[in-house]
């Protein structure tokens, strides 16, 4: 979790942005941390986070860019897994006119809006930005490095996913809806629009270390890899010789003292050496022959003893 809180802590402390951009990023965080609630058939704003960097961020501009006072609240929780830590930002009175100040709530259709604003989600990129770093910091996941790879924000509704689907798409980038057990979620899976995705939502500097450090895990990754196979390679080697050095002695035991003396040679380096391999056995030879020549004089040894006990089997009948 430390890469996350690092990436959510990046994002949180950017503070130059529009005020067109801090009201898309505020309307994302509430949509996206689940902050709509109906009491009494009256709206209230409340907001549960996991990051305190971003409730800080929300509750701040809350106050200075639309006029409402807001409480921080943490929130422990005992789970299975240990602490769980959360932050409420509440807006205990004005949340009907911050719903509206956000456009969460249409004053055309008197509906609450399921999904983004369409003055988000066909505005400016700097908005499209700012929606996808708000519901990043609301409800945003992101693999560990050596891991596979993955980006994904958990989403309140149907709406909201197909929303940050189609303003993904305005970055240039393909986002993918998915249902898991009862929660929508959308997700970055290639590791090159992870990277993007995290500098277009304003963490270079988190982007940087994610991709280090998957780099990192992959390079672990195939020399892991290339160990075992050369391992496994070593086992099968050492197999085959092993295979091999019963079958010369046993040609041995056949042919006896009837062996042509430069098959024999080749037999008795096998069984000499018995984890050399073909190559070194070609060195060791005297004078020294290549692979190919020792492989052939060891075949043809094995066939004389074959052909040799077929005849005296066929004698013996």
């Amino acid at each position: 979790m430390a890469l996350l809180d690092d990436v959510k802590s990046e994002l949180a402390a950017i503070d130059n942005e529009l005020p067109i951009a801090k009201k898309a990023q505020a309307t994302a965080m509430i949509r996206f941390g689940n902050g709509l609630h109906s009491v009494d058939h009256h709206i209230l704003v409340q907001v549960q986070l996991d990051s305190q960097d971003a409730a800080a961020w929300l509750q701040d501009t809350i106050k200075n860019l639309y006029g409402h006072e807001a409480t921080l609240t943490p929130v422990s929780r005992q789970t299975p897994t240990g602490t769980v830590q959360r932050y409420v930002i509440r807006v205990p009175k004005g949340s009907t006119a911050l719903v509206l100040q956000t456009g969460l709530y249409s004053r055309y259709t008197k509906n609450m809006v399921l999904g983004l604003p369409s003055d988000i989600i066909n505005g400016k990129i700097a908005q499209i930005k700012s929606a996808w770093r708000g519901a990043f910091l609301a409800n945003g996941r992101l693999s560990d490095p050596g891991k596979a790879s993955y980006l994904e924000i958990v989403c309140p509704n149907h709406e909201a996913a197909l929303a940050l689907v189609s303003t993904a798409r305005r970055l240039g980038i393909t986002a993918k809806p998915r249902k898991l057990r009862s929660s929508e979620r959308v997700t970055l899976r290639d590791p090159d629009a992870i990277e993007r995705m995290l500098i277009l939502m304003g963490a270079p500097r988190s982007a940087r270390e994610w991709t280090g450090k998957r780099s990192d895990g992959e390079a672990r990754g195939k020399a892991n890899r290339l160990a075992n196979f050369d391992d496994a390679n070593m086992r099968r080697s050492a197999k085959a010789a092993a295979e091999a050095c019963d079958k010369v002695r046993q040609a041995f035991e056949i042919l006896g003292d009837d062996i042509p003396d430069n098959l024999k040679s080749a037999g008795q380096l096998r069984l000499d050496h018995a984890d050399a391999s073909l190559e070194q056995l070609g060195r060791l030879a005297d004078p020294p022959i290549t692979k190919d020549a020792i492989a052939g004089r060891i075949r043809r040894l094995l066939q004389l003893a074959e052909k040799t006990e077929k005849r005296a089997a066929s004698r013996l009948d």
